[in-house]
Order: structure tokens, then C-alpha cells, then sequence
């Protein structure tokens, strides 16, 4: 048997060992570990640690993903001329007949700052001060699927990596035994998978799925972390043959980039096995700190774990997590039922979520974003909804050298579109990039004949929202 069948059959074998999970990483690195390789005739790791472009600000990202679009006028956005003008005809670019829609909820100001949040919000209002309200965002489409996927990879139209898998490719992580980029509980609609995926980059840096949308977190586990096969210590006597054949081949061949990814996602794999299900058990954590993020309440329990978790992720060094509660913000009826009971979901989760990170010294260090894809409208829609609006909506972060306590832009006084300081999603991707140390323009993949970015030819980092 030749040596590169004997490679492919015990490639074949071990994947069979592994599982998927391992399998789907067989990619080749990046330009940079390539050279690497060929210069040394060493495995190059391509999740190690890499040092970004200028001192960063936050070192990790845990992304809120709030599917179906808030309504933004209900929540950060306080239009107190809409709450004037209720119920009469809005203007003609708002559509034919639509009549205005007052806010049911009343909003405060908050905090030191004095931010104004809506009742709907009692224990995140608590955190006003921590928070950056980013309350003039736009975007291209007012169809959910397309705004969703341009949330997440910057484009629309084609498929691209992820924000999380350009971070991971950007920056490696910190913790080799668990995934660099974790997404808990992803919608399996608008994009699947292609919103943590990693297109074109090498498959290493797609995001790890955990979990369902409708299953509760309490009972999800990784896919494939464990073997049907073979014992651990099986395991790691075929990874240390494979390993001695790789070091063998690399001396008299360097070109081996696939096979030396492949055997760096198996290596993952196998060490995952002990330290994510750790990580995702949330047993050892304080009855204290798990009633902090609503755990034990049913109406909050499920993403309360999933906020826990996150924060347990990013202690143990992961790069990006994404986590999205199992509630759908699409109210285009039953909004005065719905849209307490969404908030109601997240609301303690979240504060929980920002103290906790606070407490632990990991805020300064942890950017944390809440979006959705778009906002609503100002006007109603079967009487008790709001329509889709893609022109101006409310995005917030907090942690990782952001301005709190600092509202930012802002949409005309119906909360229509944004026209003060407007910020476009490629604005967001540019500004969450440059708080992880990274130039957006310079954070580039070569494909195709062309090198590649998160913000495509656009972008511009929204400076005023960065602290110091």
C-alpha cells in the first residue's frame, strides 16, 4: 500500500473515530501557516494565538442575537412625538393608510446617563451605564433572511464567513481544548449554518454549534463529542500514529497544508472531549449566580443557561460566542402579548450576564453585542403590530472598550429612519473588529483572485462609540 493511500485509509478511520465534528475541519490553513510549513516542515496550528493589528480593547465577543427584529421604538428608542401623534395617518414613505403606533410601554430615563429604556427592561435598565445604545443602524434589506445573513457575514447576496469565524481566523484563541467560536442554540432558519460558517476561509474557523432552537439548552450536548468507537486511549494511540506519519511525510514533502489541518481539527476534537462538556455544565456554579441570570424561572431559564454558559465559554478563552434565545421578536400582531414575554426571556439573563462579567473582572475584556436584524415600524400593522423596517433600528453594545452610558445617532421623531449618524452594519462589523485589535481593511482573505474582508469595499469604524 502506497503511503498516501495508507494517509487517506487512516484519515478515512480516524474520522470514523472522531466523528463529524472532526471531519468537517479538513481544510487547508491560511496562507500564512502554509509558508510556515514549507519554510519548517512543522505543523503550524492555525487556532494558536496571533497578534492583532494594535493594542486591543476587548479580547472576546459574546453576540446576542435577537432573531425576528425587536421593535426598537417599544424598547431603546423613546419617540416622545409618536406618543403624540398616535393613531393619525404617518407620512406617505411609511405606507398608504398606515396609521401611527404609540408605544404601550413607557420608557425612563436610566443610570447615571440618564438613557432613556423602556419599562419592558426592569433589570437591564440597571446597567444603563455599562450600556452603548447605537440608535441610528440601517441596513439593505427588509426581508428577514438577507438582513439576518448580513448580520452575520456582511453580505446578502453570497455566501461569506461569518463575523465570529473572521475573528477566530484573525486573532486563533486562547483555550486549545475547546472551540475558538461557539454558537448556542443557532436558528435553523434565515441561513443556517452559513451564519457561523466560515465559506471560503478554512473550515477550522466555523463557528461550533450547540444545541437547537427548540430543544432546551438544559439537554443539548455537543454533536459528535464523543466517539461510537473507540476509548480515549484508543484514541490517542491512533492520533500519535498519525501524528509520527504526518512528522515523516512533512520531511520529505512540505506541501501536506490539508493533511496537517485535518490532524489539528482531530487534535481539537479529541481534547474537546474533556473540556467542553465542563464548560457547558453549569452544576459547580452558585445557586446565587444561577438565580442572577434567571435560571430556575421558567420564563428565563433556558437562555438564562445560555448566558451562563457563554460566560463560562469566554473564562475559559474562547474567542466568540453567539448565544440566541428561543423566542421569535417577528411581532407583526400580538404585540402588547408577545413583546413583554420576549423581554421578560432575556431580560435577566442578560443583566445577569453583564454583572457577572463585570464582577469577574471579564467586562473590560468582553464586548458584548445585542442585535437583531432590523427594527419595525412606527406605524401599526393589524391593528396590534409593527412591519418590518430596515432604515432604522437600535443596537447596543457593552464591555470590551465601548463608551457606556452613551446613546449614539438616532432615527427621525417617529423612529422611521435613521438620520442622525447613521450606521450601516458594515459601520458595526468595521467598529467590533477594531475594539478586537483588528483593521477591518487589512483583516483580508485571498479567494478566487481577490482578497476578501468581513466589510467587503465598505465599512467605516464608528470611532465616537469607543472609549479613551
Amino acid at each position: 500500500m502506497s503511503d498516501e493511500i495508507l494517509r487517506r485509509t487512516l484519515l478515512t478511520r480516524l474520522a470514523g473515530g472522531f466523528g463529524t465534528l472532526a471531519f468537517s475541519a479538513f481544510a487547508t490553513t491560511d496562507a500564512l501557516a502554509q509558508a510556515a510549513v514549507k519554510a519548517t516542515n512543522k505543523p503550524v496550528n492555525p487556532l494558536a494565538p496571533k497578534a492583532p493589528h494594535f493594542p486591543a480593547k476587548a479580547k472576546h465577543v459574546i453576540w446576542l442575537c435577537m432573531r425576528g427584529a425587536p421593535s426598537h421604538v417599544d424598547t431603546f428608542d423613546y419617540k416622545p412625538e409618536l406618543e403624540e401623534r398616535n393613531g393619525m395617518p404617518g407620512p406617505g414613505r411609511l405606507g398608504r393608510g398606515a396609521k401611527l403606533l404609540k408605544s404601550k410601554w413607557a420608557f425612563e430615563p436610566s443610570g447615571d446617563s440618564g438613557l432613556w429604556i423602556s419599562s419592558l427592561f426592569p433589570e437591564l435598565r440597571k446597567h444603563a451605564d455599562k450600556m452603548c445604545l447605537i440608535r441610528s443602524m440601517h441596513t439593505d434589506q427588509p426581508a428577514h433572511a438577507q438582513a439576518f445573513v448580513q448580520m452575520h457575514t456582511g453580505s446578502f447576496q453570497f455566501v461569506r464567513p461569518s463575523v465570529g469565524a473572521w475573528t477566530l481566523y484573525g486573532l486563533g484563541t486562547e483555550n486549545q481544548n475547546l472551540p475558538g467560536f461557539l454558537s448556542i442554540k443557532p436558528p435553523a432558519g434565515n441561513g443556517g449554518a452559513q451564519n457561523y460558517g466560515s465559506a471560503f476561509l478554512p473550515a477550522i474557523y466555523q463557528g461550533t454549534p450547540i444545541g437547537k432552537g427548540n430543544q432546551p439548552i438544559a439537554s443539548s450536548k455537543a454533536d459528535y463529542i464523543a466517539s461510537p468507537l473507540l476509548k480515549p486511549a484508543s484514541q490517542r494511540q491512533q492520533l500519535d500514529f498519525i501524528q509520527k506519519l504526518h512528522a515523516e511525510a512533512l520531511a520529505t514533502t512540505p506541501h501536506l497544508e490539508q493533511v496537517n489541518a485535518a490532524i489539528t481539527s482531530y487534535e481539537l476534537a479529541f481534547r474537546m472531549q474533556a473540556d467542553l462538556p465542563t464548560v457547558m455544565n453549569l452544576d459547580s456554579e452558585a445557586v446565587a449566580v444561577q438565580s442572577s441570570y434567571g435560571i430556575g424561572t421558567t420564563i428565563s431559564d433556558d437562555f438564562g443557561r445560555q448566558c451562563l454558559m457563554a460566560r463560562r465559554a469566554v473564562e475559559a478563552g474562547v474567542r466568540f460566542v453567539e448565544v440566541t434565545p428561543n423566542v421569535n421578536w417577528d411581532q407583526h400582531a400580538n404585540l402588547e402579548s408577545d413583546l413583554p414575554r420576549n423581554c421578560a426571556a432575556v431580560d435577566k439573563p442578560i443583566a445577569g450576564l453583564l454583572a457577572d462579567l463585570a464582577a469577574r473582572g471579564l467586562l473590560d475584556s468582553t464586548l458584548v453585542v445585542w442585535a437583531g436584524e432590523f427594527g419595525r415600524t412606527p406605524t401599526a400593522q393589524n391593528g396590534d403590530g409593527r412591519d418590518h423596517n430596515n432604515k432604522g433600528f437600535t443596537v447596543w453594545m457593552a464591555g470590551g472598550g465601548v463608551r457606556g452610558g452613551l446613546s449614539f445617532g438616532g432615527t427621525d421623531p417617529l423612529g422611521f429612519e435613521a438620520v442622525d449618524h447613521p450606521v450601516h452594519v458594515h459601520d458595526l462589523h468595521a467598529t467590533v473588529l477594531q475594539l478586537l485589535g483588528l483593521d477591518h481593511t487589512r483583516l483580508t482573505y485571498r479567494y478566487a483572485g481577490r482578497d476578501f474582508r468581513l466589510t467587503d469595499v465598505k465599512g467605516n469604524v464608528v470611532k465616537d462609540v469607543i472609549a479613551g
